[in-house]
């Protein structure tokens, strides 16, 4: 096989058709936020359908129906709605993998065990195999954890990612990093590991997925977060972070153009815990960025550094208040399928 005939892991920003949504319903653990939390879903399908078909996973043509009628009349794409059991709404972690190479496309389907077995996610795991008759691409059932949210590549062959999440946590257990860094090479399609070893944020429940910390913005260009704030206790690992970012290379030796993402204000649950609040937790789409926004004076600020890592996009807020409440964001909520990918 030569290297153009290699199928591999295509970036966010690759042309899309359509995003995935799995849509929060009463029996989720967004019960008791359920009318907020859908008016934000209202949202991001409709700041979505501007770019790309959204693909909304529901439970019963009851619950379609309810959606439909929250979205009658607003989304610029009509949505198209897949009947599939699920247990949570962040498909990004069970959502397909793409890869592709000049002949086509192939969605990867990791298995998805509730982030290391924490929550159950039998409907999950399961959800690739249920859509199989929207799949124009082939789907490829992989026997390893991988989450969607705790990978980013470059498109030039990197794969950047966090120890905390792939080596350090409850999954794949006896796997050592060389063993790692083969199988998902092979099964991506890439050529090198760029490894993150600092930044976890309180609250973080997926064991440092890299979609909160450091994200691809274009080939040349990475988003990270940062927190000046001496007394806030994420300052001390992401100058850590900060370091390892700085020392990452492009693949001809270059240094990537960095920009600093400084952390919301506090985010805190009813209880006064503090939550995951990330700027960077954004969904790149054919001509806009997602980006969450929390209500605090460093939305203006993020907003206008997300801006000059994407000069040919528009930047585009969404509400990022309530995802939090259950620990994530915009890119956690969506999975976007590249063109080529359905039928």
């Amino acid at each position: 096989m030569t290297v153009s005939d290699r199928l591999r892991m295509l970036p966010e920003w690759a042309p899309q058709e359509a995003v995935l949504l799995a849509w929060p319903h009463a029996s989720t653990d967004w019960a008791p936020w359920l009318a907020a939390i859908e008016r934000d879903y209202v949202e991001l399908a409709v700041a979505i359908a501007d770019e790309a078909q959204p693909l909304i996973l529901c439970q019963d043509t009851a619950h379609q129906a309810a959606i439909l009628a929250q979205l009658a009349g607003r989304c610029l794409r009509a949505p198209r709605f897949v009947i599939a059991p699920y247990n949570d709404t962040w498909c990004r972690d069970y959502g397909p993998v793409t890869v592709a190479n000049e002949a086509g496309h192939c969605l990867l389907d990791f298995r998805f065990r509730g982030w290391g077995d924490k929550y159950e996610a039998s409907l999950d795991d399961d959800v690739n195999r249920r859509l199989g008759s929207v799949w124009r691409a082939p789907l490829q059932h992989l026997d390893y954890q991988l989450e969607g949210g705790s990978i980013e590549t470059d498109g030039r062959g990197s794969l950047l990612t966090t120890t905390h999440c792939l080596l350090d946590s409850n999954r794949n257990s006896g796997w050592s990093r060389p063993q790692v860094e083969q199988y998902l090479l092979e099964a991506l399609g890439l050529t090198r590991v760029l490894w993150i070893t600092e930044g976890a944020l309180l609250g973080d429940d997926t064991d440092s997925h890299i979609d909160n910390l450091v994200r691809f913005c274009a080939p040349d260009t990475i988003a990270y977060a940062a927190c000046s704030r001496t007394e806030d206790v994420h300052h001390a690992p992401l100058q850590k972070m900060r370091a390892e970012v700085e020392a990452l290379r492009q693949p001809d030796g270059q240094p990537y153009r960095l920009q600093p993402i400084e952390l919301p204000a506090p985010q805190v649950d009813e209880q006064g815990k503090r939550l995951p609040g990330s700027y960077v937790n954004f969904l790149i789409l054919n001509g806009s960025v997602l980006v969450p926004v929390f209500g605090c004076a460093e939305d203006d600020a993020a907003v206008a550094a997300l801006q000059r890592c994407f000069p040919g996009k528009r930047i585009r807020t969404v509400p990022g208040g309530n995802l939090i409440r259950q620990f994530g964001g915009p890119h956690c909520a969506t999975m976007q399928l590249p063109v080529g990918t359905l039928r």
